[in-house]
């Protein structure tokens, strides 16, 4: 990929000046351009300041469009089809689901600071106890989620995702299933934002063209790697106001039933690696520390 120029585009509407910041970007030889609106009638200083900010927004819907469009060589499918070659595909048809669910709903809501004990989502889902506040409401619905990309026949689609959102967080969370209309991002230990979400008005454009990416390579593709990429981006885009990772790792999940592929529990032991692997695809385009996590992750859960 090779970025060219960054521009300012003036276009009059009546007697307003608007301005839009536009670069254009080269990837697999065709020229794209993505363009954000900074606002019209605008002063040199205002344009200036205005400016700068946009840069670096254009910049990383840059590296997210270029990802979805970008067209692996004969080479790197060939390295991630002997990656994929080392998960075997026959634990799908023996899978103890029951232990499966229980172990995924602990680790996953774990993961994101839950504090009820794998024993206790044991007992919720077996309903021998009820569940009395937000944590052991949501371990429920996990479960319950689960259940759901087992045997839905949904397309990976917006309304898959929203659905899962729902299923997850019906009961803790006033927006369950609904699109985010704020800006969010991710914070380290210290407060700092290690990842900002995409911008509202782009989040069904990149989630809808992810999924037509899916779509348009399955068939050429190794299925660990839609998986993993699926996953990553999916967190990249950050589409939900909170709940992201927990419905990244039902849909990375889902990718994987639909592949025939067994699924995969993210063990909390192991969430500093899983953070690392998620910031090299956000930082660098890297997916291959998140597809040989994902095997270490299988090895570790069917050995």
């Amino acid at each position: 990929m090779v970025y060219n120029r960054m521009f300012i585009e003036i276009r009059k509407s009546g007697k307003k000046k608007k301005y839009y910041l536009s670069r254009s970007y080269r990837i697999n030889n065709k020229v794209r351009k993505i363009t954000r609106y900074l606002g019209s009638n605008l002063s040199e200083k205002q344009l200036a300041t205005l400016r700068k900010r946009a840069e670096s927004f254009l910049l990383e819907q840059i590296k997210e469009k270029s990802l979805i469009e970008y067209e692996l060589s004969n080479a790197e499918i060939g390295f991630f089809k002997k990656l994929d070659n080392k998960i075997d595909v026959l634990h799908l048809q023996s899978l103890d689901w029951k232990k499966f669910t229980a172990t995924f709903t602990y680790n996953t809501n774990a993961i994101e600071r839950s504090m009820v004990s794998l024993p206790e989502v044991r007992s919720l889902i077996n309903k021998k106890i009820k569940p009395f506040n937000p944590d052991e409401i949501e371990s429920l619905n996990a479960a319950r989620a689960v259940d759901y990309i087992k045997k839905t026949k949904e397309k990976l689609s917006v309304k898959l995702i929203r659905k899962l959102h729902e299923i997850c967080f019906k009961g803790t969370k006033p927006f369950a299933g609904e699109i985010r209309k704020v800006r969010v991002g991710v914070v380290d230990k210290n407060g700092k934002v290690i990842h900002e979400g995409a911008p509202v008005n782009e989040l069904i454009p990149l989630l809808e063209e992810l999924f037509q990416w899916h779509y348009r390579h399955k068939r050429k593709y190794p299925p660990l790697l839609f998986s993993a990429f699926v996953h990553d981006q999916f967190e990249n885009i950050h589409p939900f106001q909170d709940g992201n990772g927990r419905v990244g790792r039902l849909l990375m999940n889902y990718v994987l039933l639909g592949h025939k592929y067994p699924p995969i529990n993210i063990r909390l032991k192991d969430r500093s690696r899983y953070y690392y692997c998620l910031q090299k695809f956000q930082k660098e385009n890297d997916i291959k520390p998140t597809m040989r996590f994902l095997i270490d992750q299988y090895k570790k859960q069917y050995r």
